[in-house]
C-alpha cells in the first residue's frame, strides 16, 4: 500500500514539472498538466520534442 502512494506522488510531481516545462515553451501549462495526469512520461517526451511556440505580437 505504501508503494502505491509513492507512485501517485511521483506521478503528480511529474505532471507539475510537465506544466512548468510546457509554460516555458509557450504552451498551456494547465492543459499539459491535465494531459500529464493521464499519459505521464509520454507527455514529458512530447513537451521536450515539440518546438517552442513563437511569441506573436497581436
Amino acid at each position: 500500500m505504501h508503494a502505491s502512494s509513492e507512485f501517485f506522488v511521483g506521478w503528480g510531481t511529474l505532471s507539475l514539472i510537465n506544466a512548468g516545462l510546457a509554460q516555458s515553451k509557450g504552451r498551456s501549462g494547465l492543459g499539459w498538466w491535465f494531459g500529464s495526469l493521464f499519459v505521464g512520461p509520454l507527455a514529458t517526451l512530447l513537451i521536450v520534442a515539440l518546438p517552442a511556440v513563437p511569441n506573436r505580437m497581436v
